[in-house]
């Protein structure tokens, strides 16, 4: 089925933030639109502000006058819901509430014509269940746009049990239409991106619980090593504690309890305080006026660098030999298991073992460990953890070592995984198991989290480039640390690695 042709008319429900922009997206497409809302004058209010946004892009030299006007021009408020009979496409985009929502279908089911496509925005609610008791439910189908809707380029479309392909098939046509990068999904909670980014969050909320490392320096490991744009508690914070904490219960409860998506106490307790971030004025950070921004721990060392040796290779982390080397590093190859020497210390990714436990089941001395990076041959910082045995002189020699390649180093306490390494490995294991279990595509799923939540590469994408096998090895060696359900790897891995196979095989 094709995309909605330009003069189909398309009404968008809910002149809120979402729905107005959802309502300048299909304007700038060139659609006539129809805004509604219940409240007097809200949707002529929101049209005032879109026509203000778009003189703003005039301003800048991203629009001409004309097209402004154009676009203006298509834009209608209108105060009855009757007036909406004559749409192609109705997107409702009001209060995330199951009961109402239906409703509101239930009455535009009767007012539209037995053509017209019903969609929902909603971020969390069951298409099927917002469909049920409908005469024709496979018209109805989700269109996800994320905020602000007409900067963010992913689309959602979620189809219920009843949803016609047809249906999905010509909201995905009309999104790509409209500028966007939509996924096809189907309705399980959470979706594709409010499911698999729980990891991301998770993670670094229960490192700060068990004291691995401060907030500021969890989240510079994130942006500095892990290349994501925002840490967890910088994210939060914007985008509300509240709102956050809210989403992550409503999936955990739709899982039936299954504690890969568990709450967080410590976020509770903020939601508890009424500190909801940017929009409250404190958060994990202050954010009154005046206040300081915390910084991250980082640690610093003057000691002279020792020749290294090079024990095999190093993974994933190979690249940052030839940067040590580019640095002026002197380093011996032979053969070995994937160890760097440097002086006393011996150096090695994280495999999700403790480093004391993995000092001692391998007869290594002065083990210290890194952290996963993006890009090893461009991070700015690396985490690294250290084993109980391990020297202070050896850590120095570490440090200095790393410094020599413009590497700032942050010390977490001895934590399997410790920070990128174990979240990108817990967002790869969800996106397995939504593969697994149908929810989307591999490669639908790594668009989602670049194109919804700005992830820097996508998880599966990201598992691969890892390995699969390695990937498996530091979930194993989490689950056994932690021996909790919440770090099971996903079937799928297994397979795949029994199979030799990746995710796009």
């Amino acid at each position: 089925m094709s995309a909605l042709s330009k003069d189909a008319k398309v009404a968008v429900i809910g002149a809120g933030a979402m729905g107005a922009g959802i309502a300048q997206v299909a304007a700038l497409a060139g659609h006539p639109v129809k805004l509604h809302d219940n409240r007097p004058g809200a949707a002529a209010q929101a049209i005032d502000g879109i026509d203000r946004q778009l003189g703003r892009l005039v301003e800048k030299g991203k629009l001409d006058a004309a097209a402004r006007g154009a676009i203006a021009a298509r834009l209608q408020p209108v105060e009855s819901i009757e007036a909406l009979a004559d749409s192609a496409l109705v997107i409702e985009a009001i209060v995330e509430n199951l009961e109402i929502k239906r409703s509101l279908l239930q009455q535009l089911e009767t007012l539209c014509g037995e053509n017209c496509i019903l969609a929902s925005n909603t971020s969390s609610l069951s298409i099927t269940s917002l469909a049920a008791g409908l005469k024709r439910p496979q018209r109805v189908a989700g269109m996800h746009f994320f905020n602000p809707a007409p900067l963010m380029a992913l689309v959602e479309v979620v189809s219920g049990l009843a949803t016609d392909p047809a249906v999905a098939a010509s909201l995905y046509a009309t999104s790509v239409a409209w500028g966007k990068k939509p996924v096809h999904t189907r309705s399980t909670p959470g979706f594709i991106v409010n499911r698999v980014a729980r990891p991301f969050y998770a993670e670094s909320l229960r490192l700060l619980q068990e004291g691995a490392a401060d907030c500021a320096t969890l989240d510079a490991l994130m942006r500095d090593a892990g290349g994501f744009r925002m840490g967890a508690f910088e994210l939060t914070d914007l985008i509300g504690h509240d709102v956050n904490y809210a989403v992550t219960c409503s999936v955990f409860a739709a899982y039936y309890g299954d504690f890969r998506f568990q709450p967080s106490l410590i976020q509770k307790e903020l939601v508890d305080a009424g500190r909801l971030g940017r929009k409250s004025g404190h958060g994990f950070y202050d954010y009154a006026e005046g206040a300081e921004r915390p910084q991250p721990a980082s640690l610093s060392s003057a000691a002279s660098i020792a020749p290294c040796v090079l024990e095999g290779d190093l993974g994933v982390a190979q690249p940052l030999v030839q940067r040590l080397k580019d640095a002026g590093i002197e380093i011996t190859q032979r053969a070995g298991s994937g160890l760097l020497r440097v002086g006393d210390a011996v150096l090695a990714l994280s495999d999700g073992r403790l480093a004391s436990q993995r000092a001692r089941e391998d007869g290594l001395r002065n083990l210290v460990l890194i952290d996963l990076a993006l890009g090893y041959s461009k991070a700015s910082r690396l985490g690294i953890s250290a084993s109980a045995d391990t020297s202070p002189e050896a850590l120095d020699q570490v440090v200095a070592l790393l410094a020599k390649a413009g590497i700032t180093t942050s010390r977490l306490s001895d934590t399997p995984g410790l920070a990128v390494l174990r979240t990108v490995a817990m967002l790869a294991n969800e996106g397995a198991d939504a593969v697994l279990h149908g929810v989307g595509s591999a490669g639908d799923i790594d668009l989602a989290m670049r194109a919804g939540v700005n992830y820097p590469q996508g998880p599966l994408a990201w598992a691969e480039q890892i390995g699969i096998g390695n990937l498996l090895r530091v979930l194993d060696n989490l689950n056994a640390a932690y021996g909790e359900d919440r770090y099971r790897p996903s079937l799928l891995l297994r397979r795949l690695h029994a199979e030799r196979r990746t995710f796009h095989d």
